[in-house]
This record gives C-alpha cells, structure tokens and sequence, in this order.
C-alpha cells in the first residue's frame, strides 16, 4: 500500500506560510528569500547590501546551511540581526524553520528581514517561507541556461540579479540569452545586472530595495 504524505506535509508549511505573511504584515516587515546556486554569491550580496543600506533600514538574517555558522558571523559582522539555522542535510528552509527562530529577532524593530535559503535551485523554490518576493541570484560562471534548465525559480522569482559582471570579460555567458530565457518565463521579472565586487549596478538594488520596502508600508 502507497501511503502520500507528501501534500499533508506542504499542506502544513503552506499555511504556516501564510501565517507569517500576516505577521510580517501586521508588522510591515519586508521579506526576501534569497535562493542560488552554492558560491552564486548570496552571503557576499548581503554583506554589501547590510553594510550600504545600514542608515536607512533595520535588517536581520536568517541564514541556512547545512553545516557551521560561517555565514551567520559574516552578515552579523556588519552590525545586523543575524540567526543560523542548519539543516543537518537538508536542502532548504521552510516557513516551520523561520517561525521556530524568529524569537531571535526584535520584530518590532525590523524593516527587512532576508532569508538566505541553502544553495539548490530546485527544493528551496518550491517550500514557502513567508516571503514577499524570492530573489533569484545566478553567477556568471554558473552558465546562461540556467532560467531554461531550472524554470521555476525564475518563474516565480520578484527579481533576477545577474552577480559577477565583472567576471564577462572572461567566461562565456550571453547576458542578453539569460534575461531572455528568463522574461520568456516570467514578463513581470525585474533583472539586474551587479557586481558585489567592483558595485557595478548595486544602487539599482538598493532602489528597489527602498521602492518593495516603501509598498510594504
């Protein structure tokens, strides 16, 4: 006898999800669900974006991985609210998991909480955490046939960040092909084009940054 339990089970964190979308609004926090590849540069974005945004906003992480706490003291270190939360061999986070931490957070001292789900670009898309938006985060070394190869995230993603522009001199990637694959899955897809390490088109980011945490208001 086949016994599926799987939709009991996403049954339960959809409506946890829901749950922390009506806290997060009561409270006008804005949610982001970080979700890449490993290496895509998720924990460096962050860094710089903490660290850029600090006198503006009051922000607070919630990091997962499946082992240490290395990215946790990486984000703190910039002076924002931070909490791990290892999966021991999961491959992401869950609306259960952010819920279970949030004590460890002042949400009434909060404008913008970021999730930075566990490098995978398939199970963290399809397990909700009370999120606004998803951000898609996909690295120039990664290949531009990501969005075609991996349709989901990028159809139900708020925006795309293209990060490591500087590295186009020297890997092949046709951006043009990326945001074209990715527009084809999802019209409404707000793409940028960044790099964390020289700044190129974070401010753009902060823009929309400011403009989904103003609209959460």
């Amino acid at each position: 006898m086949e016994i599926n339990i799987q939709r009991p089970i996403m049954g339960s964190v959809e409506a946890i999800s829901e749950e922390l979308n009506r806290l997060f609004a009561a409270k006008k926090i804005l949610v982001l669900n970080l979700i890449s590849s490993p290496g895509a540069g998720k924990t460096t974005l962050l860094e710089k974006t903490l660290s850029d945004l600090r006198s503006e906003f009051r922000m607070g992480v919630i990091e997962g991985d499946l082992k240490t706490d290395n990215d946790a003291r990486r984000v703190a270190a910039t002076g924002a609210a931070a909490y791990q939360i290892n999966t021991d061999g999961g491959c992401h986070l869950d609306s259960k998991m952010v819920r279970d931490v949030l004590n460890h957070f002042d949400l009434d001292n909060l404008d913008i909480l970021f999730i930075e789900n566990v490098g995978n670009l398939v199970c963290p898309v399809e397990f909700p955490c009370g999120e606004d938006y998803k951000i898609a985060l996909l690295s120039l070394p990664e290949g531009d046939d990501k969005p075609e190869k991996y349709p989901l995230l990028f159809n139900l993603a708020g925006v795309m960040l293209l990060n490591k522009m500087d590295l186009l001199p020297y890997v092949d990637f046709d951006v043009e092909r990326a945001e074209k694959f990715a527009r084809a899955l999802n019209s409404d897809l707000e793409i940028f084009r960044i790099s964390c390490r020289n700044g190129t088109g974070l401010s753009a980011w902060y823009d929309w940054l400011r403009k989904a945490r103003l609209a959460k208001l």
